[in-house]
C-alpha cells in the first residue's frame, strides 16, 4: 500500500519527544515538508535536525497553542516556507493533568489549566489551519486524543473530561469542513510505553504490589486483548494512514491504539 505523503505539508505540535518526535519521524520518512510547532524550541530543535540530516525540508515554529494569535501566525509562517499549502495538521501537544486525585481534590486551577491546553490548543491551530485547506480543497486533520476520552478514568478526571471534550471539536469539525474535501478523525492512544510509564505507572504498581518494575509492566498488559503495550510507532503509524489518502472516505472517527483495552 502506498501512501503517496511526498511533498505533503505537515504541520506537527508538540513534535519535541516521544509519540511527537516518532510522528515527526515518520511523516518524514514519507517525504513529507514538515512545520514543527511547540512553546520550547530548543527541545524541538534536536528533531529537528535529525530530519534535515536524512534530507528532510522543516522549520521550527515557535507557538503557544493556547494562543489563538500565535497560532495563526503560525499557519502564515508554515505558509510563507512551503509554496501557501497545509495539507495535514497533526495536534500532538497536550498535557496529562492531575493524576491520582479525584475530581473533588482537583482544583479549578487544575482544571481550567488542561482543559485548555487539551482542547483549546486543537482548536486554535484547527482553525488557524483550516481556512488555507478550504481554500484548496484539500485537508488532513489528526488530533491525539486518549482511550480515557473514550471510557473515563477514576483519578484522572480532569485529563479525561479535556480529552472527551476533544472527541466532541474533532466530529463536529469534521461535519462542517467534509463538504470541503477536508478529513478530520482522532487517534486514541492508550498507555505508551515510555520513561512515564515505565518510571510512574510500572514503579508506582511495583511499590504497591511488592512486585518488580517489569513484573508490573507484564501485569499491565495483561489487560490488554493483545497482551502488549503500545509503542510510539503504534501510534505514527495510525497518524500516517489518517493523514493520507489511503483513509479518504475516513472522518469523525476515533481510533483507538490501544491494544484492546477501550473497546473491552
Amino acid at each position: 500500500m502506498k501512501l503517496s505523503l511526498e511533498n505533503r505539508v505537515v504541520m506537527i505540535t508538540g513534535p519535541a519527544k516521544g509519540m511527537g518526535a516518532s510522528i515527526t519521524h515518520a511523516f518524514a520518512e514519507q517525504g513529507c515538508k514538515l512545520a514543527l510547532l511547540g512553546r520550547d524550541t530548543s527541545a524541538i530543535e534536536p528533531v529537528a535536525a535529525e530530519v534535515k540530516a536524512k534530507g528532510s525540508e522543516v522549520i521550527v515554529i515557535p507557538c503557544d497553542l493556547t494562543k489563538s494569535d500565535q497560532c495563526e501566525a503560525a499557519a502564515e509562517k508554515t505558509k510563507a516556507a512551503f509554496g501557501g499549502r497545509i495539507d495535514i495538521l497533526v495536534n500532538v501537544a497536550g498535557g496529562s493533568g492531575p493524576i491520582g486525585k479525584t475530581g473533588v481534590q482537583t482544583t479549578p486551577e487544575e482544571f481550567d489549566e488542561i482543559v485548555t491546553l487539551n482542547m483549546n490548543g486543537c482548536f486554535h491551530s484547527m482553525r488557524a489551519a483550516l481556512p488555507t485547506m478550504i481554500d484548496q480543497r484539500y485537508g488532513k486533520i489528526v488530533n491525539v486524543g486518549g482511550t480515557f476520552g473514550m471510557r473515563g478514568r477514576a483519578g484522572r478526571m480532569a485529563y479525561s473530561a479535556s480529552k472527551w471534550g476533544l472527541r466532541g471539536i474533532t466530529k463536529s469539525f469534521a461535519l462542517e469542513v467534509g463538504p470541503h474535501n477536508i478529513n478530520v478523525n482522532c487517534v486514541a492512544p492508550g498507555m505508551v510505553d515510555g520513561p512515564r510509564f515505565r518510571d510512574k505507572v510500572c514503579r508506582d504498581m511495583a511499590l504497591k504490589l511488592g512486585i518488580t518494575e517489569q513484573e508490573a509492566a507484564e501485569r499491565h498488559a495483561m489487560d490488554y486483548a493483545l497482551r502488549r503495550v503500545t509503542v510510539d510507532a503504534d501510534v505514527a503509524n495510525a497518524c500516517l494512514f489518517l493523514g493520507s489518502d489511503v483513509s479518504r472516505q475516513i472522518t469523525g472517527v476515533d481510533l483507538p491504539v490501544d491494544g484492546g483495552w477501550a473497546m473491552l
